[in-house]
């Protein structure tokens, strides 16, 4: 009975890893997506946890909240051949999804662009709780890579597209 009920589990665990739920939200029918986009952003409250069961699910989960967070400042075309800047930060997240910590990891040292970067992260917390098999003593760790266009307006990696050939 015990071996039955672990391999319910087992499935159950696997079967959530197979999707996860996207945090934007549909496009009302006959509208397009860029439709309204010169209004003002609506606030975005997070959701109570999110439904991703590994890392990298988590990851474009949080990436579609910081986008939608900062919908003046992301785009959602391709990246151009040359990017102006690529700011690497490392973010801490407490088990409910606050921000504890953010840093730099990677920069050119373009300062509005990293400016951008870490503002995107403070002004998008609270953040949807991670599911607790992905925090490690109250904490889990992200690293997330913005990908700046000439214009300033960034892409998160995890949700980006293939940059424009030359």
């Amino acid at each position: 009975m015990m071996k039955k009920s672990k391999l319910v589990m087992l499935v159950v665990f696997v079967l959530t890893g197979c999707a996860t739920r996207s945090l934007e939200e549909p496009v009302p029918r006959g509208q397009t997506p860029d439709a309204g986009k010169a209004a003002a952003p609506k606030p975005v409250t997070a959701p109570s946890s999110s439904t991703a069961f590994t890392i990298n699910g988590y990851k474009r989960d949080l990436a579609q909240y910081i986008t939608k967070h900062n919908a003046d400042k992301s785009y959602s075309e391709q990246p151009q051949a040359l990017l102006r800047s690529v700011i690497v930060l490392k973010f801490i997240l407490a088990s409910d999804g606050k921000l504890i910590k953010s840093e730099i990891m990677r920069s050119n040292h373009d300062k509005v662009t990293e400016a951008t970067a870490l503002n995107s992260l403070r002004v998008s917390a609270p953040f949807p709780k991670p599911l607790p098999h992905l925090v490690r003593n109250g904490r889990l760790e992200i690293i997330e890579t913005w990908l700046f266009n000439d214009d300033g307006r960034f892409q998160l990696r995890s949700i980006a597209l293939p940059q424009i050939d030359e």
